[in-house]
């Protein structure tokens, strides 16, 4: 984000060279919701157009985390939610990371909840899943905050998003 300082996940994508495709991929919970794979030095990303336009937003932000950290390992196989989603996948946890580093604004963050607002209240606030603030409440403990999550989300919570945006 600050080397093209591009708060949006489509023009950064765009930005970075990335092949984005949107398609429908079905909308069940077992459906892929998108996926990320380098062939030909050519980074491409595929969104499943049947997921409601905010996950579609985080899904993308999630697989341009692949793109950055992970882009080596793509070259023999794509990243998608049904392959390597488990909890014990680190790639899976830094791409989690890296969108609610990137979607996510500290002083957003921290200013809804200095309003005394609850974490699932913030969550919805923010229009993200509360396992992807968990994530940024990592992030901001780890630069100071005395912040502590209700919640522990596993690097797997995206693939159980279903159709609608919520957790199943």
């Amino acid at each position: 984000m600050r080397k093209y300082d591009e708060p949006d996940p489509w023009k950064l994508a765009e930005a970075m060279g990335i092949i984005v495709q949107v398609m429908p991929l079905g909308s069940t919970e077992k459906s892929c919701k998108g996926f990320f794979l380098r062939q030909s030095r050519k980074k491409h990303i595929t969104i499943n157009s049947d997921l409601p336009e905010p996950i579609q937003r985080i899904i993308l932000a999630h697989e341009i985390g692949h793109a950055v950290l992970h882009h080596e390992a793509a070259k023999m196989k794509a990243f998608h939610d049904f392959a390597l989603y488990d909890t014990s996948s680190q790639m899976e946890y830094e791409a989690n990371l890296f969108a609610a580093e990137y979607l996510l604004e500290d002083d957003e963050v921290t200013e809804l909840l200095s309003e005394d607002t609850f974490f699932f209240s913030v969550a919805k606030e923010l229009e993200v899943p509360p396992e992807l603030l968990d994530f940024k409440f990592r992030i901001l403990k780890r630069k100071g905050w005395l912040i502590e999550s209700p919640i522990q989300s596993n690097s797997n919570f995206l693939k159980h998003l279903s159709d609608r945006g919520e957790d199943t």
